[in-house]
């Protein structure tokens, strides 16, 4: 099938089988490596994505049906001067890292968590954990990780650049 993806920004058009994975095309057609592949089963949420915007897991996603879609991988989570986004610097700054396996997976799901705070309330502790539900972490306890979206969320409330986004075409990166 020829398809076509806007990944991180950037047009891609490709032939890929009917039954290929969308992380098999992230990782192995595209380079795009940041995006793990751990239990092939959708549980464990190393494989977390973006697509127009919603966190998914890219293990359960056909190629073929995110075609013409917009998918931002952890490689296109970025700031303007290519610095960490703020939820990259609140996990940094609170320790919500250890092995690192887990990261790009969270950064993504909780990208996105932390890019629907701005205009209300922040999250709740239990809100925090139950949006974890998806990610598997064997290292950090999700403490850590409860505090950095926690200062993400307060600094996205603040004003201050939260999650990131993809880049868009043309913008310094």
């Amino acid at each position: 099938m020829d398809l076509s993806l806007n990944v991180n920004g950037r047009p891609e058009q490709f032939s890929a089988p009917p039954n290929e994975l969308l992380v098999e095309r992230l990782r192995d057609g595209l380079g795009l490596t940041g995006t793990k592949v751990g239990c092939d089963t959708g549980q464990c949420g190393t494989c977390v994505v973006r697509i127009d915007g919603r966190s998914v897991k890219s293990c359960l996603v056909l190629t073929a049906s995110a075609a013409g879609s917009r998918v931002t991988t952890i490689e296109g989570v970025t700031t303007r001067g290519g610095e960490l986004t703020g939820l990259q610097e609140a996990l940094r700054e609170e320790h919500g890292t250890q092995c690192g396996f887990c990261t790009p997976g969270m950064v993504m799901a909780l990208g996105e968590l932390v890019d629907n705070t701005a205009g209300r309330e922040a999250p709740t502790e239990p809100e925090i954990r139950e949006w974890l539900t998806g990610n598997l972490c064997r290292c950090t306890g999700y403490h850590s990780v409860v505090r950095g979206v926690q200062r993400a969320c307060s600094a996205a409330r603040a004003g201050e650049p939260a999650a990131g986004a993809p880049a868009a075409p043309g913008q310094e990166v």
